[in-house]
């Protein structure tokens, strides 16, 4: 069973874009807000600018395993990440440090450092 379920409404993207904390990088844009089910929703948006069908897929492929190599993210958050040109070029171990340093400053996963082990 996988850790987290997708958003397919676009009233949940529309959310997230409207109440949701932005944190942004040159390669990825990260949308957090909490949401009643208690359980991690994401959504995975690229845009036309990002480049052709393979290009755009890739995109996504490396965005959701950057997530997926998370410790343990959420309980009871919707995120939406957007990639941006750049996400294209990076492989998934760069976009899983940036995605670190945004989930963490959203208050998704904790730091090893606060946590104390």
């Amino acid at each position: 069973m996988s850790r987290f379920v997708t958003l397919n409404s676009n009233t949940d993207f529309r959310r997230a874009y409207g109440r949701g904390k932005v944190y942004t990088n040159p390669a990825l844009v990260t949308y957090v807000v909490k949401n009643r089910a208690g359980i991690c929703r994401i959504g995975i948006t690229t845009s036309k600018k990002i480049g052709n069908a393979v290009e755009r897929n890739r995109a996504r492929r490396v965005i959701r395993e950057a997530f997926l190599s998370q410790d343990n993210p959420c309980g009871g958050f919707d995120i939406v990440f957007v990639a941006r040109t750049k996400t294209v070029h990076k492989k998934s171990t760069d976009i899983s440090i940036i995605m670190r340093k945004h989930l963490i400053s959203a208050g998704v996963i904790r730091d090893a450092k606060e946590s104390g082990t």
